[in-house]
This record gives structure tokens, C-alpha cells and sequence, in this order.
């Protein structure tokens, strides 16, 4: 196979949704319960709530969107809940089934106009940047993740 860009952009997207994801898991078990789901502040997220949003957030733009799986996406209720039975299969599921669509991605996509209820409102319109946010939100909040672990 030819190393493109596009062929090169893609690969390393999966490669870090997967790294991420590993960096997650390997500090779960660092968290009780109690402080996985615990908010200093009403306006502060919890480690599980910023995973739930982790995978919703992927589910939708990636499961659904590129991959053109049903949206299951319940958006407030990643923020609201305070409890799971098993927030590290949930991360690895969500990975396992995101990360063969974005391998799979036809290069020529890249540059697609995405549908409006794609559009985030920071003004991303195509696919390439769709994925570059989706990356980057992923490790943003895995840094927070990792913080939280530290500060234990």
C-alpha cells in the first residue's frame, strides 16, 4: 500500500483514538466509585461522566455519522448520570467500533461536505476536520482523565 496523506492522516487518527483509550483504561482502576463519578463543583464533570461523553461523542460522530450506524446518542444523559456497571467495555467497544470505520474510510472522503447535523458549531464542514476535532476533543479529555489520576 502507498503511504498518502490521506492514507497517513487516517492511520495515525485510529493509532491515537487507540492510545487514548489505553491511557483511560490503564488509570480506571486508580478511581473507587466514589470518585470516578464524584464532581467537585455542579458545573465540574466526573472522570465516568467525561468517559460517558467520550463515547457518545465518538458513537455519534464517527458510529453515526461516517459509519452510518444508528444514533443512540442521548447527550444529556452523559452528563447526568452517576453511575455504570462497566465504563471500561464501554470505552473499549466504543474504540473497537469506531476505530475500523476510520480505518476504512475512503481517502476521498476526507474532503466531503458534511451534513448539517454533523456541522459542530465551531464551523468544521468536512470530514478531515470532523475527524481532527473528534481526536482532539478525545485527547483533551483524556488529559483530564489523567490529571484526576494524579491528583489521587
Amino acid at each position: 500500500m502507498i503511504n498518502t496523506v490521506e492514507s497517513l492522516f487516517l492511520g495515525h487518527s485510529v493509532h491515537k483514538l487507540e492510545q487514548m483509550e489505553q491511557m483511560i483504561q490503564d488509570r480506571l482502576p486508580l478511581f473507587t466509585p466514589e470518585q470516578l463519578w464524584h464532581k467537585g463543583k455542579n458545573e465540574e464533570n466526573s472522570v465516568g461522566n467525561l468517559i460517558l461523553h467520550l463515547c457518545g461523542n465518538v458513537r455519534y460522530y464517527i458510529g453515526h455519522g461516517l459509519g452510518g450506524q444508528p444514533n443512540i446518542r442521548n447527550r444529556d444523559a452523559e452528563f447526568s448520570a452517576a453511575g455504570h456497571d462497566d465504563l471500561a467495555g464501554l470505552l473499549r467497544t466504543t474504540v473497537a467500533e469506531a476505530t475500523p470505520i476510520l480505518a476504512a474510510l475512503p481517502p476521498s472522503r476526507l474532503t466531503e461536505t458534511l451534513p448539517p447535523d454533523l456541522v459542530v458549531p465551531s464551523g468544521i464542514t468536512t470530514v478531515l476536520e470532523l475527524i481532527y476535532q473528534i481526536v482532539g476533543h478525545f485527547q483533551q479529555h483524556t488529559g483530564q482523565i489523567i490529571f484526576a489520576a494524579k491528583q489521587l
